[in-house]
């Protein structure tokens, strides 16, 4: 059969202008393209990693992956399927972080781990969302990552179920009727765990005096002389401060100068080698929430956990981090498990929901409606220039 000229033109004009459109629309286009014409195969399951691998949240990133990747080797395969780790860089910055979400979309994953840095995770939800995509964040404590958005789960405990399992700590244990709550103003996360430590405290009392007085601080500061005094004046014991680690170290350096012997409670955001190498003397005896210590064994997970850890690193010490990653990746692979289970009967999202008491290496997991997890708090103290457990508070609102 002969082609004349025209349909010859015709068919060569098709693939100049296909050509071109590739060319102009970028790799990303081209990407999609190779990606609909290369569908997953069956016998792969693929989880997206997003995470910043570069720029200023490029250290918290790594730390996540370190224990996704842990957890990988020692569970490559799900119900007889190779698990494939798709990485996508959300470069720390927050608009690159919606393209490296639906990258990941484009990719075909079926469930995403990450990522580090709230604001990040909160980008990246929108698209995994609209995909119907679920997601498991790692170390994120802000509320607004889960709430409103049914695809997005946490592995880490919120912000404010700190604050409530301090209010439990501090009636159960230390003995007081009486606190003081110091934050810094206009701080969001502080002003969360405040509201929902005195809820819970004043629940426990049954007394609304309980709480003497509440004292605001301008963040950054050198000079709480006024604040001090009036925690001197209200004749409490205990001080819950959820602050920053450099606003903190600060308050009870001037504190112990003054001969102040109050105790001082914070949260995770004291868990540093800085609180000891910078308070010194002053931070003796503060205590804080945290969500994994390798020497308060809570779980069979955690000794699995800190067996391989320690048989690839030697006696590093591992950080709460990398727990956090180990846990989220075995409950990724264990809602697949499970959503094979129930047949396609249901989504995979709705087996997440249904999470109750998984064993990680960082405790037993329920999540609440919300997609957060109610389970065990840390808690630790400095005691002879050393991070001591002071024990573990079993998981619950109530």
């Amino acid at each position: 059969m002969k082609i004349n000229n025209t349909a010859i033109k015709r068919i060569l004009t098709f693939v100049m202008v296909l050509i071109l459109a590739l060319a102009t629309s970028g790799c990303k286009t081209y990407d999609n393209f190779i990606e609909s014409n290369n569908p997953k195969p069956d016998d792969v399951i693929r989880i997206g990693i997003f995470e910043p691998l570069s720029g200023s949240d490029k250290k918290g990133g790594e730390l996540e992956i370190k224990g996704i990747k842990l957890a990988h080797e020692l569970y490559p395969t799900v119900l007889g399927k190779k698990v494939e780790l798709v990485y996508v860089d959300n470069k720390s910055e927050l608009d690159i972080a919606q393209k490296a979400a639906q990258e990941l979309v484009d990719k075909q994953v079926d469930i995403v781990l990450g990522s580090y840095g709230n604001a990040l995770s909160l980008a990246g939800g929108e698209i995994f969302e609209a995909a119907k995509i679920p997601a498991i964040n790692i170390t994120g404590t802000n509320p607004l990552i889960t709430k409103g958005n049914p695809y997005y789960f946490r592995i880490c405990i919120v912000d404010s179920f700190q604050g409530v399992m301090a209010a439990k700590y501090v009636y159960n244990y230390l003995e007081t009727d009486k606190v003081v709550i110091m934050k810094a103003y206009n701080d969001d996360y502080g002003s969360a765990l405040a509201q929902q430590f005195m809820e819970k405290f004043i629940s426990l009392t049954e007394s609304d005096d309980s709480i003497v007085a509440t004292v605001e601080y301008i963040s950054g500061s050198k000079d709480f002389t006024r604040q001090l005094e009036r925690i001197r004046s209200s004749d409490a014991k205990v001080v819950f401060l959820p602050g920053a680690l450099e606003d903190s170290i600060e308050i009870v350096k001037q504190a112990r100068s003054r001969g102040m012997n109050n105790i001082f409670l914070g949260t995770d955001l004291w868990y540093q080698d800085a609180l000891i190498e910078e308070g010194g003397e002053a931070v003796e005896n503060m205590i804080f929430t945290t969500y994994f210590d390798a020497d308060s064994t809570v779980t069979e997970t955690t000794k699995e956990f800190l067996e391989v850890y320690r048989n690839k690193y030697g006696d590093e010490e591992p950080h709460s981090a990398v727990a956090l990653g180990f846990d989220a990746y075995l409950l990724a692979i264990d809602a697949i498990k499970r959503h094979a289970e129930s047949q396609n009967y249901k989504t995979l999202k709705q087996v997440l929901q249904e999470t109750r008491e998984f064993q990680g290496a960082t405790g037993s997991i329920t999540f609440d409606e919300n997609g957060d997890p109610i389970k065990t708090v840390v808690f630790m103290a400095v005691e002879n220039g050393e991070f001591v457990s002071k024990g573990t508070e079993e998981p619950s609102w109530e």
